[in-house]
């Protein structure tokens, strides 16, 4: 179904969704979070994407941050509601059961680099800016930016952003860990689909068990994330999926997965 402020397609079995307000620089606000919401409910029962793809129409800015008019009307009572709106939607991309890769392709501030860091993975234009500037609005990340940021890059390199409000270039951002690869602007698109596609060559019942080993594990003692990792182990053991990756091995041919 048409979105209002979203652009959304299947090919091959990888999603591509972009951010569509360009004119305020894609900035998220209440409908943005519906509109997500509405494509990753369900998505791990969703057989026809195996990958996602987020970017953002234009060329300025991926998200550019929340919307500042609905901010400025944020009350004690309505700013706790706003965060865990938004802190509940970005959870569901993060735990949808697919990898979800961000195309950072511009301004990726404030929640603009919330959501980039609800992603799997995440791909930047080397021409792409990010941060965390919400203490120069005298308020502090909502959407899981002073949860998710230090866990990703460690805690002196996320109080270094978070205190300052400091933007980084693409460069500085691979240089601490806050994106995996950095691309000329006009190659961006084209990497994040090829490493979408040899993602979602994959088996897609042993991709979901991996990021659910991974998520589950991370902040769990070892011993007790081995045994997440064997059970998950176990249970793709009695997959056709797993049937098929073998015997096509064996045959020493290309597998046909089906999801079961």
């Amino acid at each position: 179904m048409p979105h209002e402020t979203l652009l959304y397609e299947v090919k091959h079995h990888v999603a591509t969704i972009t951010l569509n307000r360009p004119k305020v620089l894609n900035a998220l606000n209440a409908k943005v979070f519906d509109e997500l919401e509405e494509i990753f409910t369900d998505m791990d029962r969703n057989s026809a994407v195996r990958v996602l793809l987020i970017t953002g129409a234009g060329e300025k800015a991926f998200a550019a941050g929340a919307d500042i008019n609905e901010l400025a009307l944020a009350t004690a009572q309505t700013g706790e509601r706003m965060a865990l709106r938004g802190q509940a939607v970005f959870s569901l991309i993060e735990s949808c059961g697919k990898p979800v890769i961000a195309l950072i392709n511009g301004f990726a501030l404030g929640g603009g680099c919330e959501l980039a860091l609800a992603c799997t993975l995440r791909l930047a234009a080397a021409t792409a800016k990010l941060g965390q500037p919400e203490i120069k609005l005298g308020i502090l990340p909502g959407y899981g930016g002073t949860q998710r940021l230090p866990r990703l890059i460690g805690q002196s390199a996320a109080l270094r952003l978070l205190l300052t409000g400091e933007m980084i270039s693409a460069d500085e951002a691979l240089r601490i860990g806050l994106v995996d690869e950095v691309h000329p602007a006009d190659q961006l698109l084209a990497r994040g689909q090829a490493l979408a596609a040899q993602i979602a060559a994959g088996a897609p019942l042993a991709v979901a068990g991996t990021l659910e080993a991974v998520r589950r594990g991370t902040h769990i003692p070892l011993h007790e994330g081995l045994r997440v990792e064997a059970e998950i182990f176990g249970q793709l053991c009695d997959t056709e999926d797993k049937a098929e990756g073998t015997a096509a091995f064996l045959a020493k041919r290309t597998p046909h997965w089906h999801g079961r």
